[in-house]
């Protein structure tokens, strides 16, 4: 009988690591998965629902970012990067190929349980898998090239295509598209995405905002959608067309 808690894959090449975080998610109520490289953690999402993945970066012959990367691409699980002290850009790379949160080690098992916490909560709230309404039900705002659907949660580009957004990137998006024409500083926008019990580091809004406009603006480097506010934060500009 599957755990009402949820479950979580363990995806880490060190044997001790592993039985220590199974032994003690087990031990809070959680459902938990180990698998030492990227074929073993296949194996296991082909066989069991997984909620989150607490994902190495260091992993033997397929490293973590790519295998993040393919799980983001076809699932709709949560993924926490386990990081090396000094992985500051894989941290970065990881965040923008649509990772939810990283922990880096050595860390507390409880530090890991909060953010599986965290994210299992933002997941429930705006579930990656739901179905969308009917159109006359859906709330939907034009985001530069892209819209982006309130009440199913999903992000469609011009041709009509459903573009993967991380929950945080939707909680981002949808702060912006309930307050249009208004600045809005880097704390409020970490109060909206629900990040204030995390412990961010100082540009994850930045990088947020970042990838988000790959995704919604014609020219990236030039953003007329989601405009930086120098000293003051971010402003969505609900008049602006791609």
């Amino acid at each position: 009988m599957a755990s009402d808690k949820g479950s979580i894959l363990v995806v880490d090449d060190e044997p001790e690591l592993r039985s220590t975080l199974r032994e003690y998610f087990e031990f809070c109520g959680f459902d938990v998965f180990v698998a030492g490289d990227g074929e073993s953690m296949r194996k296991v999402v082909r066989q069991h629902h997984i909620d989150i993945v607490l994902m190495d970066l260091n992993l033997p012959e397929e490293d973590g970012l790519s295998l993040t990367r393919e799980l983001r691409a076809s699932h709709g699980m949560g993924i926490i990067m386990l990081t090396a002290a000094g992985q500051t850009v894989d941290r970065i790379v990881g965040l923008e190929m649509g990772a939810d949160d990283y922990v880096p080690k050595p860390f507390d098992p409880r530090e890991v349980l909060a953010r599986v916490k965290s994210v299992l909560r933002r997941l429930r709230e705006h579930p990656r898998d739901a179905r969308p309404a009917p159109e006359e039900e859906r709330e939907v705002v034009r985001m530069g090239c892209c819209t982006l659907d309130l009440a199913g949660h999903r992000l469609f580009g011009a041709a009509g295509e459903e573009i993967p957004l991380t929950s945080t990137e939707f909680d981002l998006l949808k702060a912006f598209a309930q307050h249009p024409d208004r600045v809005l500083s880097r704390d409020q926008l970490l109060e909206f995405a629900h990040n204030r019990d995390s412990e961010a580091f100082d540009r994850s809004i930045d990088l947020r905002v970042m990838r988000i406009r790959r995704k919604i603006e014609s020219n990236p480097d030039e953003p007329q959608v989601l405009k930086t506010v120098r000293g003051a934060g971010y402003i969505f500009l609900s008049g602006r067309r791609p």
